[in-house]
């Protein structure tokens, strides 16, 4: 880790990694050092930043979805749902997240 890097706040360290290419909370826990619960908590914030801000940036999330039915129109994507409304299957495949 760089001295830049030490010095970022997880925020900015998230949003740096989003900047880089498409990641899963999973992804992100790895990459930032946090745990995959609190990268969700995270992310919320991040998109709220990147959205607010007046940059040609935009906060873009390919939904959960449903390995078993397909089902991909969770009311939060910006979470890991426990298993699907539709056919309550718990294989569901993780958000993706990015910055471009």
């Amino acid at each position: 880790m760089s001295e830049s890097d030490s010095d970022a706040t997880t925020r900015e360290r998230i949003a740096d990694a989003l900047r880089d290419g498409p990641k899963t909370a999973t992804d992100l826990s790895e990459t930032v050092g946090i745990a995959r619960s609190s990268a969700y908590n995270h992310l919320k914030h991040v998109a709220r930043s990147v959205d607010s801000a007046d940059r040609d940036e935009q906060f873009l999330v390919a939904p959960p979805e449903c390995r078993n039915c397909g089902f991909s129109a969770f009311d939060d994507p910006v979470n890991y749902p426990s298993r699907c409304p539709d056919c309550r299957s718990e294989r569901i495949e993780e958000a993706v997240f990015k910055i471009e």
